[in-house]
């Protein structure tokens, strides 16, 4: 298997038992397949868009668990949207995103403006940028995103620490 970067734009569509990874934590996942994970080109994580069954798209990220498998969490939001449960058979279809390109959200964008961090956050790896964006797209409360926007700042603010230290 190669270990390049996968396909943006690459769509995929299988089927699935829908599998409980954490007994008591309602933290639920679906295998990859084989022929998916090695189309993908790569043993990492793949940020992709998905659909559960009619699930309004969600972005999500295709976790390596080893031996060359991937595994797409599930959050509980889509699986009550969609009515499944563990041990419910799942259609997904999912498509590669670009992980160089980030969407930056204007409150984070105007706060890395403020403290002069902006380029500090254009410096961080892809799927970190990525990561912290999807955090505050996923905030609920307009507190909750307030906070991670912060934590974005501060993880740009960490990354020229490091820099400067080098």
């Amino acid at each position: 298997m190669k270990s390049s970067a996968p396909p943006a734009g690459k769509q995929f569509m299988f089927e699935a038992v829908l599998e409980d990874w954490a007994e008591g934590m309602d933290y639920c996942a679906v295998a990859v397949p084989a022929e998916i994970t090695e189309a993908l080109g790569t043993k990492g994580p793949v940020l992709v868009m998905a659909r559960l069954n009619d699930s309004e798209p969600f972005q999500v990220s295709l976790f390596p668990v080893g031996g060359g498998r991937h595994y797409i969490r599930i959050k509980a939001r889509i699986r009550k949207q969609t009515s499944t449960r563990t041990g419910d058979r799942v259609r997904l279809r999912i498509t590669v995103l670009d992980r160089s390109r980030v969407e930056i959200p204007d409150d984070l964008r105007a706060a890395l403006a403020a403290e002069g961090a902006q380029a500090a956050f254009d410096a961080l790896p892809p799927g970190k940028r990525n990561f912290i964006v999807r955090r505050i797209d996923e905030a609920a409360k307009a507190e909750t995103r307030a906070r991670r926007v912060q934590e974005g700042v501060l993880a740009a603010h960490e990354r020229n620490d490091q820099e400067g230290s080098r």
